[in-house]
């Protein structure tokens, strides 16, 4: 039997100031710094991975750090918001925090019974906080100082800014998520599993034109296989959809297919292991470079390229020592 896609793994975007990314999601949003590697297809520039103390699946947001890139553009054809969940008596919290560190946030009412906060990162990316009564039991981050009862709960979802409906649909619901609901032009797919990130929603804005890849925008969205097997049986049912499905890649940290949906958005099904423990223990988890094998040879050059970064936490100690 088909192993079913729980949910999302992680979500991949581009900044543009790598400390200045580093700073807000770990100081702001109080995620944990999981990995600092860099960009297999373009190792001079930093792969950064944020997530809950562990970095379970469900909870990563990566970034592609590109000093000085330009902002995107988001538009038709890409994942125009990503959205985290929070307890909802957290919510008073999270907006208290989010104005004292000087950003801006906002009321975006309620959606589908849930209520949403809407801020945007230092490059202008879309970050939404959704209040749950049940959120998902991830473990604090120990680097962070946000209080374990509010803290971010992995992903609720993401919003898919699609230019017309009928295939992405097709092609999300042949990976097992169910039409939930309908919301003037919202649409929401949910996944049986409850588990971080299970929700996918499609805005159709006709009206928009494609959007274009830059700082502030979405680079992929990966999906969750729970094991190795169920990614190439998954692979075998979406070559036949048809799409064009990727063969097996190594992320290192997980094992990779991509392709694109009809609307544009690239998605990915990564799988649970190795994880990212799997070359520095969790107590240590983002303090080094950390490079896959066939790059290694090649680390004091890419050491030379990568702009310096300070973890907030250890400058914090450092200060107070």
């Amino acid at each position: 039997m088909l192993e079913p896609i729980v949910g999302l793994h992680h979500v991949t975007a581009i900044a543009s100031d790598p400390q200045r990314n580093l700073d807000f999601y770990c100081e702001v949003l109080g995620l944990r710094f999981v990995k600092r590697t860099v960009n297999f297809d373009d190792p001079g520039s930093y792969h950064f991975y944020f997530g809950d103390d562990v970095g379970s699946p469900g909870s990563i947001l990566t970034f592609f750090a590109w000093p000085h890139a330009s902002r995107g553009r988001v538009g038709a054809g890409e994942t125009s918001a990503v959205a985290f969940c929070v307890p909802t008596s957290s919510l008073p919290f999270w907006e208290q925090r989010v104005l004292a560190a000087g950003s801006a946030v906002e009321h975006a009412g309620e959606r589908f019974g849930d209520p949403v906060l809407s801020l945007g990162d230092p490059d202008g990316m879309r970050i939404e906080l959704v209040g749950s009564d049940n959120p998902s039991p991830l473990v604090a981050p120990r680097t962070s100082n946000v209080p374990a009862e509010h803290t971010i709960r992995g992903f609720d979802g993401v919003t898919l800014c699609e230019a017309g409906f009928e295939m992405t649909a097709q092609v999300i619901e042949r990976m097992g998520f169910a039409r939930a609901g309908q919301e003037n032009n919202r649409i929401r797919f949910v996944s049986p599993a409850r588990a971080p990130g299970n929700r996918i929603d499609i805005r159709v804005q006709p009206q928009l034109v494609y959007g274009h890849t830059g700082a502030g925008t979405v680079h992929h969205i990966a999906f969750r296989a729970p094991s190795d097997g169920a990614q190439i049986e998954w692979r075998e049912v979406l070559s036949k959809v048809p799409l064009n499905v990727t063969p097996v890649l190594d992320r290192t940290y997980f094992q990779s297919i991509y392709f694109r949906e009809p609307g544009g958005v690239l998605f990915e099904i990564a799988t649970d292991r190795p994880g990212f423990a799997f070359d520095e223990p969790v107590e240590h988890l983002g303090e080094a470079l950390k490079l896959p094998p066939w790059l290694e040879k090649r680390r004091a050059d890419i050491e030379q390229v990568l702009l310096p970064i300070e973890l907030p936490h250890v400058r914090k100690e450092q200060a107070d020592a």
